[in-house]
């Protein structure tokens, strides 16, 4: 199984909007690109594992597995890249800027709707992120 995440690109974050088998699921946002730099860029486009995590922190989220030179790359909870974000993915139900958006809980809630049953029943789910 797939998702994808188009990305469009600003100085202050990069928006995207996820798809799971040609319908938006939700939208996203993160740090601008950097690099590749660990905590303040983006991670690169391609194509990664997503798993299923849970931390006291974040509770029950996503972590991106197989980024180059990253680890702990997340789809967690938050509105605001710049402030909430060190290098993770956010689901949100809108975008309200460059790398910012409102409703991250319930976009997070309903990836894990659409995600959790495919992981737990065996299936492979990949990330695949792309420029607009």
């Amino acid at each position: 199984m797939e998702v994808q995440l188009i990305r469009t690109y600003h100085p202050e974050g990069a928006n995207g909007i996820l798809f799971f088998e040609g319908k938006q699921l939700c939208r996203t946002i993160e740090l601008p690109w950097q690099d590749n730099r660990p905590r303040v860029s983006c991670i690169p486009e391609g194509r990664y594992i997503l798993r299923k995590r849970q931390s006291p922190r974040f509770h029950w989220h996503f972590e991106v597995m197989g980024v180059p030179q990253r680890s702990y790359i997340l789809f967690h909870a938050a509105n605001e890249a710049k402030k909430e974000l060190r290098g993770c993915i956010a689901p949100v139900l809108q975008h309200t800027g460059a790398g910012r958006g409102s409703g991250s809980r319930p976009a997070l809630e309903r990836m894990k709707d659409c995600l959790y049953p495919i992981l737990d029943s065996g299936y492979e789910v990949t990330l695949i992120i792309k420029k607009e």
